[in-house]
């Protein structure tokens, strides 16, 4: 069962849809997300993957539905919503969380290379928003929150997915203005460092720079994926009624970092940690 810090009933009765769910901190919100009552409703491309993820859920007696779903694909996506709709009633919440993209030099990456992450971080994200709330939140309100990335300095060797997340960032503002009238508030969640299973899927010259940039960060560690979790389900609870257009930052500290002020090396920032299946990858 997941230990989470919030109270067990702080979801009951309210359908949240997670894409991404199959992995990572889609899976790791989504198994949070069901423990505290909701009807969790997991989004991505692999079927089997999600399965198993439904199956964990469904194990310790929570709900959970899955949808095999292309992000990119806006067709697929209405029709996926409207599903949700006519089975569940009602959409409360969405964490926008799917995303993807590789490690390249500005110089290196390719038309298609760009375009991919680009509809798979920034399109992929805007569609979801739309539809959730031209189908469903327009008229009964509701919590959207974008899973985006530290990108306040720039992203070296991720530019594309660096540039995709600082357009969802605006978005996220953007939106928040033009739906409040309609009780929907969106906010965003940007991790910094995660010791999440993507990290394994990354070259190992890639892999050697995220284990030096643990050191930059003043904290000296990477973020447990609850730690990112417990973000997200806060601002889609009704103690962030009061909080819109803001992107919060789970990043250990990374902007505050000088090179006139070195942090000495330590071990004094505590991971939190709630999700008993979780396990660090290995990278």
């Amino acid at each position: 069962m997941y230990e989470s810090i919030y109270k067990s009933s702080l979801f009951k009765d309210k359908v949240i849809i997670v894409t991404g769910g199959g992995s990572g901190i889609g899976r790791c919100t989504a198994h949070e997300l069901a423990a505290l009552g909701a009807h969790v409703i997991i989004l991505g491309r692999t079927l089997e993957k999600l399965e198993k993820v439904a199956e964990e859920i469904s194990s310790s007696g929570q709900l959970c539905d899955v949808y095999s779903l292309d992000i990119r694909d806006s067709i697929a996506i209405k029709k996926v919503v409207t599903n949700i709709i006519e089975k569940h009633g009602a959409i409360h919440g969405l964490v926008n969380n799917a995303g993807g993209q590789f490690p390249s030099s500005l110089e290196n990456i390719s038309d298609k290379g760009w375009e991919a992450v680009i509809r798979n971080n920034l399109n992929g994200g805007f569609y979801m928003m739309r539809d959730v709330y031209n189908l469903a939140m327009k008229e009964h309100g509701g919590a959207i929150v974008n899973v985006v990335a530290s990108v306040a300095f720039g992203m070296p060797h991720m530019g594309h997915t660096g540039a995709a997340r600082a357009g969802m960032i605006n978005l996220t503002q953007t939106a928040a203005l033009e739906w409040v009238h309609s009780g929907v508030r969106v906010n965003a969640v940007a991790p910094g460092s995660v010791a999440s299973s993507g990290m394994e899927t990354y070259p190992e010259d890639f892999k050697k720079k995220l284990r030096q940039r643990r050191h930059q960060v003043p904290m000296k560690r990477q973020a447990t994926e609850s730690e990112i979790s417990s973000a997200i389900v806060y601002l889609l609870s009704e103690g962030a009624a009061y909080i819109t257009g803001e992107t919060i930052a789970v990043d250990g500290g990374l902007p505050l970092a000088k090179e006139n002020w070195p942090v000495p090396e330590h071990n004094n920032s505590k991971p939190y940690n709630g999700f008993p299946l979780y396990k660090p990858p290995v990278f």
